[in-house]
Order: structure tokens, then C-alpha cells, then sequence
């Protein structure tokens, strides 16, 4: 694939914007932007409200199987509570405050959470038609019901009846609200019942609140028969059978709702002698965090969203009615169902061709890695076989001295851990940077840091102010020629999990320059001092931004001759996106792949004419970045390749450790080009952002898939070992 990715993404040179057709109605493009104006930028909380509906699109795509399109239900409603939870509250803080300080597009807080509100209440009504007029209809004819209680048979009922009574009735509590008992706390992201009851001899109305156990399962299955199964959900359950819960009182009605709470930590670590019990306490502080959303069932009455709202203290704008069963990031229980006529076709990701088993025995990852270096691209390379392996192979090989690594989010069952867990038992040096500081993953990264420690690892939690996101391990062995350093640099967490489901890069290099910079950057992780003069990788929170604008300003240089093609998750950094405008304006050809927030306008004349912006949504979550500086038709030495951590985000630059490292071998880089060529060639999963801030999907006949073509070149490329080992 030798074909030059430019703003358009073909080799014919057609603008995209123009290749991915212009739809009758479509918004036109904004008219004359003042190139200093706040205008000339995307808002971002918004943006993210789009990529949602990007989600919202694959979920009711027909083409896209059953049980998936329910997973982009779950993912779409469980993105939506991290968003409340952590953008809307700090928003609503920011008001509490008496701040006025406006976005980079020029709205203030108060004016984003009113578009915020409004955009959120369609992207809900859209899914909730999406729900309930078209996946659960189609799983129906499927064979695969979610039913009501009303639509179960009276065997059916009766066997619910007993499961209630053995399983369910057992952990309910129903809190009345009275004068003796007040409003009764009502936990982050809990499900519940609101009933409103009468005495049968007063007729005094009361109101009390019934939590749905969270740790019972969401959907509640029927019936014996297995091929067609049938789900109730559990607040279904408990709601026919509140009599058992309320007995010798009318029960006049019974609603669902849910309460979003603030959950971003606010440490003060400055101030903190153990960042660990910091950590810890503001754990337990975000289960009491101020409410800032509230989930009410659509048929809710009036009477009692006014007293849930008073006692919650939410405006009339923080309730969002639904239509369909709340909590819908639970539908992956239902994704889990063992239908593989319902699912994606299995994939099983491939080996490196270079780190396939020849004969007996496994590789030498150390001997193919001296050889030279080495790129896998996940889910299409495994990491089984290749990060975990590398690892393993480090803390069972006698002449490893030391392992030192950063753990930003790491899965239950990860290899990883043990591995550096026996390293240290084994006596070798063991270093391990576990960022307790991962939103929502704090409480997890706290207990592996203890088990690491128990093992003997030096762990260290973190830096004061500052994240480390970085994906870097280092392993120091002992060779006939000295010590050689071993380094892997990569675009995503060191977690077996998401590694099967998110596409990530990894480099593994023998670099000496690279590895004396990563020593140089453990040492700062785990002691003092401060490095901004590494050899070859590039690091934030002092190196990124500069060499970012520094490498755009290069291109911009060299005018229409100039090139820039980039891939990360976020573009949101106004100092970025205008060294961007400026390349453009001097004719450099760009081409951004941003899988999420987008904050530049692209195809606005004048300012951003030469960039196009495309994101690629599908079966798995695209989350590497990749940096490409220079034609890659013209002369090699004139293009810089570079992989890592950071999207190009104000968090990223300024407020974490992150890592970018060089790519120099002309076979990995191939490999890098023929990802980005795919992502702006694809027209089955991809979306082109218009300059109005809204995202077209791109629609042609090809039908080529960015991720299938990644599967298929991954089995190619297995095969072509094998066949080459066959004539050996």
C-alpha cells in the first residue's frame, strides 16, 4: 500500500468532504470565521455528545449483529454516566464556584450545560427508540425475549415467584419516608424503585424508595428452554411483588429511577503526606459526592420527580425521562448470551510471525528482539503471546536483573502481575509505577499495589499533580557483550482484557539510546529530579507540546509540499489545533483521524481548507496514536514516524507522564502507513466531521472495513510465515 494519505485520503486527490457525498439538507458549512475568534473551535463536552451518537448509529445500523447493537446500547448509557459523573459535575461545580471562565469556543458554564441538557435529551429519546422499537423487537424474532412481567406465562410467574422468595426478597429493604424516617441516601448509579403507597384505613399516601440489589443479576432468566432464552428484569421482579415488601397497605404506583452523582476525586495532594489513604479517602468521599443527574422512568408522575427532585437538590433540567429500562450499560449481560448467530464473527488474534513457535519450545523474544525491532498492532497480534510473553520470559530468565514498568489499568486475570510478582521473589529488581489516580479504577490499581509490595516490588503510587499514563516497560539483561535494555513502548494499558477488544500499537525496540531514556525516565518516576533532554522518545508533561508544534511548524515550512497525518482518540488543545490552522493556511495537506472529541472545525475556507477529520467507530475500540510528519512518497529520511500514549489534549500535554517513541525500521513503518491509508480509506465504519461540528457517515461502495482489512493482513501474514517455514 503505497498510496499517499493526504486531506483527501485517496490518491486521486478528491476532498473527502466531496467522496463521502453531500447529502441533500446537509448543514452548510459555517461562512466567514474570525481566524482569532472562539468560533474557530469545537466545543468539547459537546463533541463528545456527537461521538455518542456515533455509537447510536452503529447500534441501529441493521447491519451490525443483534447482540453487538445492544453492546453500543451499553457502552453508548455507560459513556453517558462517566460524562455526567465527571464533565457535567465539574461544570456544575465550576458554577457553584461563581466561575465565568468561558470554553475555548466561548460559552460559558452554564450556557454548556444548557446545550449539554438539550443534546443529552435527544441523544436519549434516540436511544431509547432504538432500545425498544428496534433491538429488543429484533431479538424477539431471534429467539432471544426481554419480557415484562405481564408477558410471562403463569408457570413462569410462578417459578419468578419462588426465585423472589429464596433469592431476592431476602436483600431488599424498603426505607419509608415519613416523619420518622427521613429522606433515606440514595447511592451513585443505584437503581430504584420509587412506591407510592396508601394506608387501606386512612388513606394516607406515603412515599418510600426500594434499591435494586446491584451485585443480583440485571435480567432475570425464565424458562428452561435455552435456545430461546427469555429475560425479565429484576426491577420487574421486585416491583409485581411488592405486596411481600409492603403488606396490608394499597400500593398506588411503583417507578424507576436513578441518581448520577459527582465522582471525580478532588485531592488536594500538595497537602498529602500518603497519596495511597489520600486516594482512599476520597474514594470513599465519592459515594457521598453531590447529585447531578436524575433517571426517572418516562411514566413517572409529576408529584413525585418534584420530591425526588427537592430532596436530591437538582434543577428541573438535571431530570432525563426514558422510555426504556434505565441503566442500559447493564445490556452486557444479554451481549454475553452464547449466540454466535447474534454475535460478530469470533476473532482469535494472531501471533507475530516473528514470535511464532518454530519446533520445540517457545521463542526468544530476547534473541528475535536483537535481531530488530519489533511493532504489534492488538487485537490482530495477540498480547498473549507477545507484551505478556515478553514479560514472563523476563522474570524466568535467569540473566534478567530488573523489570521496571508502569501500570496505568491493568485486567484480574493479567499475567502481567504474576510475572513481576516472581520476578521479585526470584530476587531481580522489580519497579512498578501503579497510577492510583486512574479515574474509576483507583480502588483496583490500590490493591494490586499492595500485592505487589507484599511480593517485594518497589511500587511506587504516582506523582504529586500529575498522572502517569505512560505505557513503557523496561528489562535489564545480562549479555556476553554487557547489559543490553530491553523496551516496550506502547498506545494502550498493559491489560490482557481490553487488549482483545481495543487496537493499540506496541514497539518493542533494543534501541540503546531508547533504553537509556526510559532509565532516565524511571528514575524520575521512583526518585528525584527532572529529564527534558531525552534522546529519542519524547515525554509530557515538558516535551510533547513543544515537539508536537514543532513538528507542524516543519511541515508548515514547506508549504504545499508539506504533509501531516495523525491518529489519536482526542483533539482539544487550542494551541494544537491553531499551529494546525496555520499549516493549513499555508497549504499542507493534513489528515486527522480523531476516534472521539474533536475541537477543530475543518474545511472552513480561509482556515482549515486542507484538513479533514475522519473517526472510525466499530467492533473495536481504535485507541492507538500514531504521528506522521512528511510525505511518505517522497524521501524517507524527510518523514517521522512516532507511536505512544498522548492524544492531543490540554490533559495529555500538561497534566500527565506520557510517552512518544520514534518508529525508524522502513518494514514497521510500512506497517504504520497501511493503518492510516485504511482508516481514511474506510467507508463501512467511518465518519467525516463537517465544519458546521456535525459528523457524517461516510457511505460508498467499496464497503471496506478499516478493522476486517486489519484481521485479514494479520492472517496473511501468519500464513506467509508458515508457508516460508513449510519450504525451509
Amino acid at each position: 500500500m503505497g498510496t499517499d494519505v493526504t486531506a483527501a485520503g485517496t490518491a486521486s486527490g478528491e476532498p473527502a468532504r466531496h467522496r463521502a457525498g453531500e447529502q441533500p439538507g446537509a448543514p452548510s458549512p459555517p461562512g466567514a470565521i474570525d481566524r482569532h475568534g472562539p468560533e474557530r473551535f469545537l466545543n468539547r463536552e459537546l463533541s463528545w455528545c456527537e461521538f455518542a451518537d456515533r455509537l447510536l448509529d452503529l447500534a441501529s445500523d441493521e447491519a451490525t449483529p443483534l447482540l453487538e447493537r445492544a453492546k453500543f446500547i451499553a457502552i453508548c448509557s455507560a459513556g453517558f454516566d462517566e460524562f455526567f459523573q465527571v464533565r457535567v459535575a465539574g461544570l456544575k461545580d465550576q458554577i457553584e464556584a461563581g466561575l465565568r471562565t468561558r470554553s475555548a469556543d466561548g460559552m460559558t458554564p452554564s450556557e454548556q450545560l444548557s446545550a449539554i441538557g438539550e443534546r443529552c435529551r435527544a441523544l436519549v429519546r434516540r436511544q431509547d427508540h432504538i432500545v425498544r422499537d428496534e433491538i429488543v423487537p429484533g431479538l424477539a424474532s431471534a429467539g432471544v425475549e426481554l419480557c415484562g412481567w405481564e408477558d410471562l406465562h403463569e408457570v413462569e410467574r410462578a417459578e419468578l415467584l419462588e426465585e423472589f422468595e429464596r433469592q431476592i426478597f431476602p436483600v431488599l429493604t424498603p426505607l419509608a419516608v415519613d416523619p420518622g424516617h427521613p429522606f433515606p441516601y440514595i447511592s451513585n448509579l443505584s437503581l430504584n424503585l420509587g412506591v407510592m403507597v396508601a394506608e387501606a384505613r386512612t388513606g394516607e399516601r406515603r412515599f418510600a424508595r426500594v434499591k435494586v440489589p446491584p451485585l443480583l443479576p440485571r435480567f432475570v432468566a425464565v424458562g428452561a428452554d435455552e435456545a430461546k432464552p427469555r429475560f425479565v428484569a429484576l426491577e420487574d421482579v421486585i416491583s409485581a411483588n411488592l405486596g411481600r415488601l409492603f403488606p396490608k397497605v394499597r400500593i398506588e404506583e411503583h417507578h424507576a429511577f436513578r441518581v448520577t452523582r459527582n465522582a471525580d476525586l478532588s485531592l488536594e495532594e500538595g497537602e498529602a503526606d500518603d497519596l495511597l489513604a489520600a486516594v482512599e479517602i476520597e474514594l470513599r468521599r465519592r459515594r457521598f459526592g453531590r447529585a447531578v443527574r436524575l433517571e426517572v422512568a418516562a411514566a413517572m408522575p409529576a408529584e413525585m420527580r418534584e420530591m425526588l427532585r427537592e430532596e436530591l437538590e437538582l434543577h428541573p433540567k438535571d431530570i432525563y425521562e426514558s422510555t426504556a429500562p434505565l441503566d442500559l450499560g447493564q445490556l452486557w449481560t444479554i451481549h454475553g448470551l452464547d449466540r454466535p448467530d447474534l454475535h460478530d464473527p469470533p476473532w482469535v488474534p494472531m501471533t507475530p510471525p516473528r514470535l511464532a513457535t518454530a519446533g520445540d519450545g517457545p521463542v526468544d523474544i530476547f534473541a528475535a528482539l536483537r535481531e530488530r525491532d519489533l511493532l504489534v498492532h492488538h487485537p490482530y497480534d495477540s498480547f498473549t503471546s507477545s507484551v505478556e510473553a515478553f514479560l514472563t520470559q523476563a522474570a524466568d530468565d535467569p540473566n534478567v536483573l530488573a523489570i521496571k514498568q508502569t501500570l496505568y489499568r491493568t485486567s484480574d486475570d493479567t499475567a502481567i502481575v504474576s510475572a513481576l510478582v516472581r520476578a521479585a521473589e526470584r530476587g531481580k529488581q522489580v519497579a512498578a509505577l501503579v497510577e492510583v489516580k486512574a479515574r474509576f479504577d483507583e480502588q483496583a490499581n490500590i490493591e494490586w499495589a499492595r500485592q505487589l509490595e507484599r511480593a517485594g516490588v518497589h511500587v511506587v503510587y504516582g506523582l504529586v499533580g500529575l498522572k502517569t499514563h505512560s505505557k513503557t516497560a523496561l528489562v535489564v539483561r545480562r549479555e556476553e557483550d554487557g547489559l543490553r535494555r530491553y523496551c516496550h513502548i506502547g498506545t494502550g494499558n498493559y491489560n490482557s482484557g481490553t487488549a482483545r477488544v481495543y487496537e493499540d500499537l506496541g514497539l518493542f525496540t533494543v534501541d540503546p539510546a531508547v533504553g537509556a531514556d526510559l532509565t532516565d525516565l524511571f528514575n524520575y518516576l521512583t526518585g528525584y529530579g527532572r529529564h527534558d533532554d531525552f534522546r529519542r522518545i519524547v515525554a509530557s508533561p515538558h516535551g510533547i507540546r513543544a515537539w508536537a508544534l514543532a513538528e507542524i511548524a516543519r511541515q508548515g515550512a514547506k508549504g504545499t509540499a508539506g504533509c501531516i497525518t495523525i491518529k489519536v482518540n482526542g483533539l482539544t488543545d487550542p494551541q494544537i489545533i491553531d499551529a494546525l490552522y496555520d499549516a493549513s493556511s499555508a497549504g499542507v495537506r493534513i489528515a486527522l483521524a480523531v476516534r472521539g472529541m474533536c475541537g477543530l472545525r475543518p474545511g472552513v475556507a480561509g482556515l482549515s481548507e486542507n484538513i479533514a477529520v475522519r473517526s472510525i467507530v466499530g467492533r473495536f475500540l481504535e485507541h492507538s496514536r500514531i504521528f506522521r510528519f512528511g510525505d511518505p512518497t517522497g524521501e524517507p529520511a524527510q518523514v517521522s514516524y512516532h507511536i505512544g500514549s498522548a492524544d492531543l489534549m490540554e490533559r495529555n500535554l500538561d497534566r500527565r507522564v506520557e510517552v512518544i517513541a520514534p518508529v525508524d525500521d522502513p518494514e514497521l513503518r510500512q506497517r504504520l502507513d497501511e493503518t492510516l491509508e485504511l482508516n481514511f480509506a474506510d467507508d463501512t465504519n467511518s465518519w467525516e466531521l463537517q465544519a458546521d461540528g456535525r459528523w457524517r457517515r461516510v457511505r460508498n461502495l467499496e464497503r471496506l472495513s478499516t478493522q476486517q482489512r486489519l484481521q485479514q493482513l494479520a492472517i496473511e501474514r501468519a500464513r506467509k510465515r508458515r508457508g516460508a517455514e513449510l519450504l525451509a
